[in-house]
């Protein structure tokens, strides 16, 4: 089975694009993925990843214009008969190492934690579903000693709007997210900076499409 998907953006100052092909052979899928800057003026090099993935297990990327290769393994194991899913990511060029984890106490509750071995830096999370339809995500990160928070909450079975505050940076964002069953969805994002002495909002918009062949 071949399937392509297509991802759009644009904002006041930029857009941009990127897209990604995949052929899945025997339960392992290959991909190639590209950016806006492949397709500039003619066909080059920048913004192509390929990429070798066994869903749930393993991935290994290639990104063709920075020669780098990067491992990330997935693995769950249980603790206390609750399942924690890891992920161990490794950039050989850019010597970048990162354990994920994430501990579902229940359907309910989550623990995420980030560690990044070659900065120390450490970042907690902590996410709580309400009623099922709101979502409350409280995350510190030692490094900065700051707070960030995000609320979301589903307006209807197509529809999410969620809001996030960075206490490192001051930025406020709110953003709204449309589903368009099968294949596609839109975002539209928008953000102020609260430190910056004019307060002018900046927004996005972000389309997804996915395709079957």
């Amino acid at each position: 089975m071949m399937k392509a998907s297509f991802r759009g953006s644009y904002d006041a100052n930029n857009s941009d694009a990127t897209g990604s092909f995949v052929v899945n052979a025997g339960g392992i899928n290959l991909r190639a993925s590209i950016t806006g800057d492949t397709f500039v003026n003619r066909p080059l090099l920048n913004g192509l990843t390929l990429s070798v993935e066994s869903p749930g297990s393993f991935v290994a990327d290639y990104n063709v214009p920075k020669k780098d290769v990067r491992f990330q393994f997935m693995n769950t194991v249980k603790v206390n008969d609750k399942p924690l899913n890891m992920t161990y990511t490794h950039s050989l060029v850019e010597n970048r190492i990162a354990l994920d984890g994430t501990l579902a106490l229940d359907s309910n509750h989550k623990v995420s934690a980030n560690y990044g071995f070659e900065s120390g830096n450490c970042k907690l999370k902590y996410t709580y579903v309400h009623g099922g339809a709101m979502t409350i995500e409280p995350c510190y990160d030692f490094a900065e000693n700051s707070w960030d928070v995000a609320l979301s909450k589903r307006v209807d079975d197509d529809s999410v709007v969620r809001a996030s505050y960075k206490s490192s940076t001051r930025v406020l964002g709110l953003d709204w997210r449309r589903n368009f069953f099968p294949n596609g969805s839109i975002k539209v994002s928008t953000s102020v900076n609260l430190s910056e002495e004019k307060k002018i909002p900046t927004i996005k918009a972000e389309s997804i499409w996915d395709f079957e062949m």
